[in-house]
This record gives C-alpha cells, sequence and structure tokens, in this order.
C-alpha cells in the first residue's frame, strides 16, 4: 500500500465524523485506514529490513496496528459495537479492493488506468459504506 492510499482513507474518515456519519460507516474508514496503515507500515519496514519481509511479520505488524488502534478506541471510550462492526466490514472490504486491483492486472497484464491500486481500495470502501449506511437507516 501507498502513503496517497492511506491519506484518501484518512481524508474520507475524518470527512464522514465530520458530517455526523453513523458510527458503523465511519468504521468502514477506520478498518480500511488501520489495514492501509499497517500494510505501508509493513513495506516500509520489509524494505529497511530485506530478511523480516515474510507472511509472519506482515501479520504480526498487522495484528499489532490493530491492537494499538482498538485499545487506543477503547482507552478514549469511543469504541462501540458499531464501530467494530464498521471497522470489520471496512478491513474486508479494503482487502477485497486490493484484491480485486491485483487480480485485473493479472488478467489484462497491466493497470487499466493511472492510480489504479488507489482506487479500487477506495471505491470499494465508498460502495461498502454506500451499503453499509443504507442499511443502518433503516
Amino acid at each position: 500500500m501507498c502513503q496517497i492510499c492511506t491519506l484518501a482513507v484518512g481524508a474520507g474518515l475524518g470527512l464522514s465524523r465530520w458530517l455526523g456519519v453513523d458510527d458503523t460507516v465511519s468504521g468502514v474508514w477506520v478498518g480500511g485506514f488501520i489495514l492501509s496503515s499497517s500494510l505501508w507500515f509493513y513495506s516500509w519496514f520489509s524494505k529497511k529490513y530485506p530478511k523480516l519481509h515474510t507472511t509472519f511479520y506482515m501479520l504480526l505488524t498487522t495484528a499489532l496496528m490493530y491492537s494499538l488502534s482498538l485499545v487506543t478506541l477503547a482507552w478514549t471510550g469511543v469504541l462501540i459495537n458499531k464501530l467494530i462492526m464498521g471497522i470489520v466490514v471496512g478491513s474486508l472490504t479494503f482487502l477485497l479492493g486490493i484484491w480485486a486491483d491485483k487480480k485485473v492486472r493479472k488478467i489484462k497484464g497491466k493497470q487499466l488506468f493511472n492510480f489504479q491500486k488507489v482506487v479500487f481500495p477506495i471505491a470499494f470502501l465508498l460502495i461498502s459504506s454506500i451499503i453499509v449506511w443504507i442499511i443502518t437507516k433503516r
């Protein structure tokens, strides 16, 4: 993951909180942000220390990032069930966006457009946010 992706997810989270959007929808962006940050940090760390470029360290980095984020949210009293549900949905959706980007690149042999690596995960988060918003409005 790249810094642009992490920045875009963070901006989406800030915008949703500013607009007073439901915590479940905000959680979608929090989940995407945590996963994006985890993958970006792992990518940077594994380039700096190539011996640590393993699945184990990627999972460890991701688990630590989620733990730190969730503990911080719980400590500040912000962590509620709706936010946790959104974080799960957002993380899975972000992963699906990454997978879709890689699948398209594999099938086509190249990216379809500039910044596809950023657009796919963000688009998946946006679509899932709309779906979650519609579900929570009932």
